[in-house]
């Protein structure tokens, strides 16, 4: 049967990890070939709004290109990417010390930042997954924290999808950088509505004509409810449940759209 509420919408954003595939180091695809050429041939636009902050979206187009999924490079919207965006466009180019992986790096490298080498405090501890934590490197960030730098987070939810199942992501990195620093980062990631935001404004869409697709509350469903935007629940991920959250659909997994749009 087809959602009217659905059929209406121009714009389409979808989450990542837990939507299209799952895993990080191997991954399994969930689905989305059917979904993303049902919704194209009916004219709809499509963004994809992924906290994904250890890759490139280069290298997220690519590895979604290998799965026939048709997202265009200009269609991939990562944590990683706007939030180097969002440092430059609100403070310009800065230092930064990182806490996290290469692509994040690499993001912040292309918006003109440049990685702390030494002497003074960075102005930034800028923070995303990292699979290589360690003590030291959590500790550098906060002593830099104490001693002036902001911090700043690409997001702040707790899981990703994995491969095996829901595992660790940013957030509690973040919280203990905020816990030992006495600081409060400035999120960019989903649930924040700067991702949104974003989105919108490259699409020239209104949020009443948008809807998100993801499978997590506390990121994608929570965040397009603070961005006053309608979504869609998908149990392929970490969530199964809506849970008292108000959401337009509740589906097993993203090609099911086909049957409600």
């Amino acid at each position: 049967m087809k959602s009217k509420l659905l059929s209406s919408k121009k714009l389409f954003l979808f989450d990542l990890d837990g939507v299209f595939y799952k895993g990080k180091e191997n991954r399994d695809l969930i689905g989305g070939v059917a979904a993303l050429s049902h919704l194209r041939s009916l004219g709809k636009s499509v963004r994809l709004l992924t906290n994904n902050s250890t890759d490139t979206v280069e290298t997220i187009h690519s590895r979604l290109n290998a799965f026939g999924i048709d997202f265009k490079l200009n269609e991939v919207l990562s944590s990683a990417y706007l939030t180097a965006q969002f440092v430059r466009d609100k403070f310009g180019e800065v230092t930064y010390y990182l806490v996290g992986e290469e692509g994040l790096d690499e993001e912040m490298r292309r918006f003109g930042h440049h990685p702390w080498g030494a002497g003074r405090s960075p102005d930034m501890v800028v923070v995303g997954l990292d699979r290589g934590l360690t003590y030291s490197k959590l500790d550098q960030g906060a002593r830099f924290l104490r001693a002036g730098s902001k911090l700043v987070a690409t997001h702040n939810s707790r899981l990703y999808m994995a491969k095996d199942g829901p595992a660790v992501a940013t957030g509690p990195i973040v919280k203990a950088l905020e816990f030992a620093s006495g600081k409060k980062a400035v999120v960019v990631g989903k649930p924040s509505p700067h991702m949104f935001r974003m989105a919108l404004k490259t699409a020239s869409c209104a949020k009443k004509d948008a809807v998100m697709i993801g499978d997590q509350l506390d990121t994608d469903i929570l965040g397009a409810e603070n961005s006053g935007i309608d979504a869609v629940l998908v149990k392929s991920g970490v969530d199964r449940s809506a849970r008292g959250h108000r959401v337009a659909a509740t589906i097993e997994t993203v090609d099911d759209l086909v049957r409600l749009v």
